[in-house]
Protein backbone atom coordinates (compact mmCIF):
# COMPACT_ATOMS: atom_id res chain seq x y z
CA UNK A 1 0.00 0.00 0.00
CA UNK A 2 0.81 4.01 -0.72
CA UNK A 3 0.42 6.36 1.48
CA UNK A 4 -0.25 9.65 -0.41
CA UNK A 5 -1.72 12.15 2.83
CA UNK A 6 -1.69 12.25 6.34
CA UNK A 7 -3.59 15.04 8.17
CA UNK A 8 -3.16 15.43 12.45
CA UNK A 9 -6.98 15.72 13.61
CA UNK A 10 -8.38 15.96 16.91
CA UNK A 11 -4.93 14.31 18.24
CA UNK A 12 -5.50 11.51 15.69
CA UNK A 13 -4.54 10.97 12.07
CA UNK A 14 -6.42 11.47 8.80
CA UNK A 15 -4.43 9.23 6.25
CA UNK A 16 -5.33 8.22 2.81
CA UNK A 17 -3.68 5.54 1.04
CA UNK A 18 -3.64 3.86 -2.39
CA UNK A 19 -3.14 0.12 -3.64
CA UNK A 20 -3.86 -2.61 -6.33
CA UNK A 21 -7.22 -3.66 -5.70
CA UNK A 22 -7.53 -7.92 -6.44
CA UNK A 23 -10.80 -7.59 -6.53
CA UNK A 24 -11.69 -4.46 -8.89
CA UNK A 25 -8.51 -5.16 -10.71
CA UNK A 26 -7.29 -0.88 -10.25
CA UNK A 27 -5.72 1.56 -8.05
CA UNK A 28 -8.28 1.58 -5.38
CA UNK A 29 -8.34 4.86 -2.60
CA UNK A 30 -9.54 4.83 0.94
CA UNK A 31 -9.00 7.02 3.93
CA UNK A 32 -8.51 6.11 7.12
CA UNK A 33 -8.76 8.06 10.44
CA UNK A 34 -7.08 6.89 13.32
CA UNK A 35 -8.08 8.05 16.85
CA UNK A 36 -5.38 9.21 19.55
CA UNK A 37 -6.45 5.92 21.19
CA UNK A 38 -4.93 3.72 18.09
CA UNK A 39 -1.44 5.58 19.12
CA UNK A 40 -1.35 2.93 22.22
CA UNK A 41 -3.88 0.21 21.49
CA UNK A 42 -6.02 -1.69 19.03
CA UNK A 43 -9.48 -0.42 18.14
CA UNK A 44 -12.75 -1.43 16.73
CA UNK A 45 -13.41 -0.32 13.05
CA UNK A 46 -16.40 1.37 11.49
CA UNK A 47 -16.81 1.15 7.74
CA UNK A 48 -18.61 4.38 6.20
CA UNK A 49 -19.74 3.72 2.27
CA UNK A 50 -20.62 6.43 0.79
CA UNK A 51 -23.54 7.40 -1.87
CA UNK A 52 -23.88 8.26 -5.61
CA UNK A 53 -21.07 10.46 -7.38
CA UNK A 54 -19.04 10.26 -4.11
CA UNK A 55 -15.63 9.06 -3.05
CA UNK A 56 -13.95 8.59 0.26
CA UNK A 57 -13.46 12.31 0.28
CA UNK A 58 -16.91 13.24 0.97
CA UNK A 59 -17.11 11.85 4.34
CA UNK A 60 -14.24 12.96 5.74
CA UNK A 61 -14.68 16.72 5.16
CA UNK A 62 -18.36 17.05 5.81
CA UNK A 63 -19.71 14.57 8.34
CA UNK A 64 -17.42 16.04 10.81
CA UNK A 65 -17.53 12.09 11.90
CA UNK A 66 -13.26 12.06 13.47
CA UNK A 67 -14.38 14.49 16.26
CA UNK A 68 -16.50 11.70 17.36
CA UNK A 69 -14.25 8.86 16.88
CA UNK A 70 -11.56 10.09 18.52
CA UNK A 71 -13.98 10.84 21.65
CA UNK A 72 -15.02 7.48 21.56
CA UNK A 73 -11.75 5.22 20.12
CA UNK A 74 -12.60 4.35 17.02
CA UNK A 75 -11.44 3.74 13.69
CA UNK A 76 -13.12 4.87 10.84
CA UNK A 77 -12.53 3.73 7.11
CA UNK A 78 -13.61 4.74 4.21
CA UNK A 79 -13.46 3.26 0.85
CA UNK A 80 -14.29 4.74 -2.58
CA UNK A 81 -17.42 3.99 -4.34
CA UNK A 82 -16.62 2.34 -7.47
CA UNK A 83 -13.43 1.06 -9.37
CA UNK A 84 -11.24 3.88 -11.13
CA UNK A 85 -8.63 4.19 -13.88
CA UNK A 86 -8.47 4.39 -17.32
CA UNK A 87 -9.42 1.23 -17.90
CA UNK A 88 -12.66 0.65 -16.14
CA UNK A 89 -15.77 1.36 -17.70
CA UNK A 90 -17.86 3.99 -16.98
CA UNK A 91 -21.21 5.68 -18.50
CA UNK A 92 -20.17 9.35 -18.69
CA UNK A 93 -23.35 10.55 -19.09
CA UNK A 94 -25.30 9.35 -15.74
CA UNK A 95 -24.94 9.98 -12.15
CA UNK A 96 -25.95 6.42 -11.26
CA UNK A 97 -24.12 4.04 -12.98
CA UNK A 98 -20.25 3.77 -13.79
CA UNK A 99 -17.63 5.16 -11.90
CA UNK A 100 -18.97 7.00 -8.68
CA UNK A 101 -21.71 4.31 -8.46
CA UNK A 102 -20.40 0.69 -7.92
CA UNK A 103 -23.50 0.27 -5.94
CA UNK A 104 -21.52 -2.72 -3.46
CA UNK A 105 -22.55 -5.51 -5.71
CA UNK A 106 -20.59 -8.36 -7.77
CA UNK A 107 -21.25 -7.17 -11.53
CA UNK A 108 -22.03 -10.55 -13.50
CA UNK A 109 -22.34 -8.71 -17.02
CA UNK A 110 -20.22 -7.22 -19.04
CA UNK A 111 -18.35 -4.79 -19.32
CA UNK A 112 -18.45 -4.41 -15.94
CA UNK A 113 -17.76 -7.30 -14.07
CA UNK A 114 -14.05 -7.39 -14.33
CA UNK A 115 -14.05 -4.16 -12.04
CA UNK A 116 -17.27 -3.64 -10.06
CA UNK A 117 -16.61 -6.41 -7.38
CA UNK A 118 -17.14 -3.74 -5.12
CA UNK A 119 -19.55 -5.85 -2.73
CA UNK A 120 -15.86 -8.48 -2.51
CA UNK A 121 -13.97 -5.53 -1.81
CA UNK A 122 -15.81 -3.94 0.77
CA UNK A 123 -16.62 -7.16 2.57
CA UNK A 124 -13.06 -8.87 2.18
CA UNK A 125 -10.32 -7.00 0.76
CA UNK A 126 -10.74 -3.93 2.54
CA UNK A 127 -10.81 -5.59 6.19
CA UNK A 128 -7.97 -7.70 5.71
CA UNK A 129 -6.17 -5.01 4.46
CA UNK A 130 -7.15 -2.64 7.82
CA UNK A 131 -6.03 -5.43 9.80
CA UNK A 132 -3.13 -6.06 8.32
CA UNK A 133 -1.80 -2.48 8.25
CA UNK A 134 -3.17 -1.05 11.07
CA UNK A 135 -4.24 -1.18 14.41
CA UNK A 136 -7.49 -2.88 14.25
CA UNK A 137 -9.09 -5.56 16.37
CA UNK A 138 -10.24 -8.20 13.75
CA UNK A 139 -13.64 -9.20 15.70
CA UNK A 140 -15.06 -5.54 15.89
CA UNK A 141 -16.54 -4.28 13.30
CA UNK A 142 -19.28 -1.97 12.37
CA UNK A 143 -20.71 0.00 9.05
CA UNK A 144 -22.50 2.74 7.99
CA UNK A 145 -23.19 4.72 5.15
CA UNK A 146 -25.33 7.09 3.02
CA UNK A 147 -28.01 6.43 0.14
CA UNK A 148 -26.24 3.91 -1.84
CA UNK A 149 -23.79 3.56 0.98
CA UNK A 150 -26.33 2.51 3.35
CA UNK A 151 -27.96 0.28 1.01
CA UNK A 152 -23.89 -1.21 1.08
CA UNK A 153 -24.34 -1.19 4.65
CA UNK A 154 -27.61 -2.82 4.94
CA UNK A 155 -26.65 -5.66 2.45
CA UNK A 156 -23.17 -6.35 3.96
CA UNK A 157 -24.17 -6.86 7.51
CA UNK A 158 -27.47 -9.06 5.96
CA UNK A 159 -25.24 -11.00 4.02
CA UNK A 160 -22.80 -11.77 6.62
CA UNK A 161 -24.11 -12.64 9.47
CA UNK A 162 -21.76 -12.02 12.36
CA UNK A 163 -18.72 -10.08 10.31
CA UNK A 164 -20.31 -7.03 11.70
CA UNK A 165 -21.26 -6.18 15.26
CA UNK A 166 -23.67 -3.37 14.53
CA UNK A 167 -25.47 -1.11 11.15
CA UNK A 168 -26.55 1.89 11.02
CA UNK A 169 -27.59 3.80 7.41
CA UNK A 170 -28.76 7.65 6.45
CA UNK A 171 -30.89 7.30 4.32
CA UNK A 172 -30.56 4.21 2.78
CA UNK A 173 -31.88 2.80 -0.32
CA UNK A 174 -33.86 0.00 1.40
CA UNK A 175 -35.72 -2.03 -1.63
CA UNK A 176 -33.43 -1.13 -4.74
CA UNK A 177 -34.84 -4.18 -6.87
CA UNK A 178 -37.81 -1.36 -7.15
CA UNK A 179 -36.05 1.66 -6.80
CA UNK A 180 -35.15 3.50 -10.21
CA UNK A 181 -31.64 4.07 -8.65
CA UNK A 182 -30.80 0.42 -8.00
CA UNK A 183 -32.95 -0.98 -11.01
CA UNK A 184 -31.02 1.08 -13.68
CA UNK A 185 -27.68 -0.52 -11.83
CA UNK A 186 -29.20 -3.96 -11.38
CA UNK A 187 -30.07 -4.43 -15.03
CA UNK A 188 -26.51 -3.11 -16.10
CA UNK A 189 -24.55 -5.32 -13.53
CA UNK A 190 -26.58 -8.19 -12.56
CA UNK A 191 -28.71 -8.45 -15.66
CA UNK A 192 -32.26 -8.94 -16.57
CA UNK A 193 -32.72 -11.64 -14.32
CA UNK A 194 -34.60 -9.42 -11.61
CA UNK A 195 -34.75 -12.87 -9.55
CA UNK A 196 -30.71 -12.09 -9.31
CA UNK A 197 -31.42 -8.98 -7.76
CA UNK A 198 -32.97 -9.99 -4.57
CA UNK A 199 -29.46 -11.38 -3.12
CA UNK A 200 -28.79 -7.21 -3.37
CA UNK A 201 -31.68 -6.03 -1.74
CA UNK A 202 -31.67 -5.74 2.33
CA UNK A 203 -36.10 -5.64 1.83
CA UNK A 204 -35.84 -8.84 0.62
CA UNK A 205 -32.83 -10.28 2.01
CA UNK A 206 -35.01 -9.73 5.74
CA UNK A 207 -37.92 -11.69 3.85
CA UNK A 208 -35.63 -14.83 2.96
CA UNK A 209 -34.55 -14.95 6.37
CA UNK A 210 -31.46 -13.00 6.65
CA UNK A 211 -30.52 -11.89 10.13
CA UNK A 212 -29.80 -8.22 10.90
CA UNK A 213 -27.44 -7.07 13.82
CA UNK A 214 -28.70 -4.63 16.06
CA UNK A 215 -29.57 -1.51 13.60
CA UNK A 216 -29.86 2.33 13.25
CA UNK A 217 -31.69 4.25 10.28
CA UNK A 218 -31.99 7.39 10.15
CA UNK A 219 -34.07 9.10 6.65
CA UNK A 220 -34.81 12.90 6.45
CA UNK A 221 -38.86 13.75 6.47
CA UNK A 222 -37.66 16.82 3.64
CA UNK A 223 -35.18 14.03 1.35
CA UNK A 224 -36.48 14.85 -1.72
CA UNK A 225 -35.87 11.29 -2.73
CA UNK A 226 -37.85 9.82 0.04
CA UNK A 227 -40.85 8.64 -2.09
CA UNK A 228 -39.30 7.25 -5.24
CA UNK A 229 -36.34 5.89 -4.08
CA UNK A 230 -35.76 5.07 -0.88
CA UNK A 231 -38.97 2.77 0.64
CA UNK A 232 -37.60 2.80 4.24
CA UNK A 233 -41.08 1.26 5.21
CA UNK A 234 -41.04 -1.49 3.08
CA UNK A 235 -37.67 -2.63 5.15
CA UNK A 236 -39.67 -1.56 8.45
CA UNK A 237 -42.78 -4.05 6.99
CA UNK A 238 -40.21 -6.56 6.30
CA UNK A 239 -38.30 -6.67 10.34
CA UNK A 240 -42.17 -6.14 11.61
CA UNK A 241 -43.16 -9.52 9.83
CA UNK A 242 -40.36 -11.20 11.38
CA UNK A 243 -40.39 -9.91 15.01
CA UNK A 244 -36.81 -7.97 14.06
CA UNK A 245 -35.83 -4.85 16.09
CA UNK A 246 -35.12 -1.95 13.75
CA UNK A 247 -34.47 1.50 15.26
CA UNK A 248 -36.15 3.33 12.05
CA UNK A 249 -36.39 7.12 13.19
CA UNK A 250 -37.85 9.99 10.86
CA UNK A 251 -36.29 13.00 11.41
CA UNK A 252 -38.65 15.85 10.59
CA UNK A 253 -37.42 18.16 7.97
CA UNK A 254 -34.12 16.83 6.86
CA UNK A 255 -33.15 16.30 3.22
CA UNK A 256 -30.53 13.70 1.46
CA UNK A 257 -27.63 15.71 1.87
CA UNK A 258 -24.71 15.68 4.68
CA UNK A 259 -26.18 18.63 6.72
CA UNK A 260 -28.32 15.45 7.96
CA UNK A 261 -25.74 13.23 8.20
CA UNK A 262 -23.54 15.85 10.18
CA UNK A 263 -26.17 16.52 12.11
CA UNK A 264 -26.70 12.82 13.63
CA UNK A 265 -23.44 11.18 12.93
CA UNK A 266 -22.24 11.30 16.71
CA UNK A 267 -25.40 9.27 17.68
CA UNK A 268 -24.81 6.58 14.81
CA UNK A 269 -21.30 6.41 15.98
CA UNK A 270 -22.43 6.45 19.92
CA UNK A 271 -24.63 3.31 18.72
CA UNK A 272 -21.77 1.36 17.13
CA UNK A 273 -19.60 2.19 20.03
CA UNK A 274 -21.73 0.88 22.47
CA UNK A 275 -22.34 -2.22 20.52
CA UNK A 276 -18.70 -2.77 19.93
CA UNK A 277 -17.92 -2.37 23.69
CA UNK A 278 -20.34 -5.82 24.47
CA UNK A 279 -18.17 -7.66 21.75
Amino acid sequence: MKQVERIKEFGGWLERWQHESTSCHCTMTFSVYLPPQAATQDCPVVYWLSGLTCTDDNVRTKAGAQRYAAELGLILVMPDTSPRGDDVPDAPERYDLGKGAGFYVNATQAPWATHYQMYDYVTRELPALVEAHFPAIPDRRAISGHSMGGHGALICALKNPGLYVSVSAFAPICNPAISPWGRGCFSAYLGDDQTSWSAWDATRLIQAGAPLPPALIDHGTGDEFLAEQLFPHNLQAACAARDIPLKLRMQDGYDHSYHFIATFIGEHLAFHASALSKR
